[in-house]
This record gives C-alpha cells, sequence and structure tokens, in this order.
C-alpha cells in the first residue's frame, strides 16, 4: 500500500474536517437527499416530510450551513434551502485526487 503525500494548511484542514463531519451524519445525509429531490425547500416542509423535530432539523442545517454544503435564500418568513453543488463537487475532487 502505497502512502500518498499531503500538504494540507491549516485553513484547508479545518473546513475539509467540517465538511467531513457534516456529511458523517446520517440524519444530515437524509436531510440533503431530500432538499436535492426538491431542488429547494424550506424548513417546515424538511421536519414536517421526514417526521422530525423542528430544532433538531434546525441544529442540523445550521451545520451544513457552517460547512457550505447549503444556500440559503429568504422568501418572507420562510428561509429556503437548496444544495451547494460546487462545494460538494470540490470536495468530492479533493477526495479523488487524495486516492489517486
Amino acid at each position: 500500500m502505497r502512502k500518498a503525500k499531503i500538504n494540507l494548511g491549516n485553513d484547508k484542514l479545518h473546513v475539509s474536517s467540517e465538511v467531513l463531519r457534516a456529511l458523517a451524519h446520517p440524519l444530515r445525509m437524509k436531510i440533503l437527499e431530500f432538499i436535492d429531490r426538491n431542488e429547494s425547500t424550506h424548513v417546515n416542509k424538511i421536519y414536517n416530510t421526514l417526521n422530525l423535530e423542528q430544532s433538531i432539523t434546525s441544529q442540523h442545517l445550521r451545520i451544513l450551513r457552517n460547512a457550505g454544503l447549503v444556500h440559503t435564500r429568504r422568501n418572507g418568513k420562510f428561509i429556503y434551502y437548496s444544495i451547494n453543488y460546487d462545494k460538494i463537487g470540490s470536495v468530492n475532487g479533493s477526495i479523488h485526487d487524495f486516492l489517486d
């Protein structure tokens, strides 16, 4: 097995760890999958459809926002969430580069 040569700065390590931590939780993956299926949706629809508590849903969405995995858009009293495909693509590319 070959050893990978890695040269990551502290900032890149922090960003990478936040993204991987956000993706590592099964409920957050379910939320991302739901948002992806609907292209854009608000928090009420997420927690009602997935049968979650509002507070739990909001906590998980905060983690996804902080990791940069979702975009937000306010429309009146609702905040709509959509997937940040550029960020996910970037993370996917970094993982592939690491494994190659």
